[in-house]
């Protein structure tokens, strides 16, 4: 499992890079995943201080640290 966590978040980094600021929904349409490995994948991004997650509205969006 956790080897799949780690798959996943190189898509979903490799999504954010490619596509700049995204939210969920964007990043489950991009990467087509389960939506729970999507989000175990966030969390090990933000673990590793790759990510910034912010609350934008209605959504919160993801995206790469500079």
């Amino acid at each position: 499992m956790i080897d799949q966590i780690g798959e996943i978040a190189g898509k979903v980094w490799m999504f954010l890079k490619q596509n700049g600021e995204s939210n969920l929904n964007q990043l489950k349409k991009g990467i087509k995943a389960d939506p729970n490995l999507i989000l175990q994948a966030i969390g090990w991004l933000a673990r590793e201080d790759k990510i910034l997650i912010e609350k934008k509205g209605r959504f919160v969006t993801y995206a790469l640290k500079d």
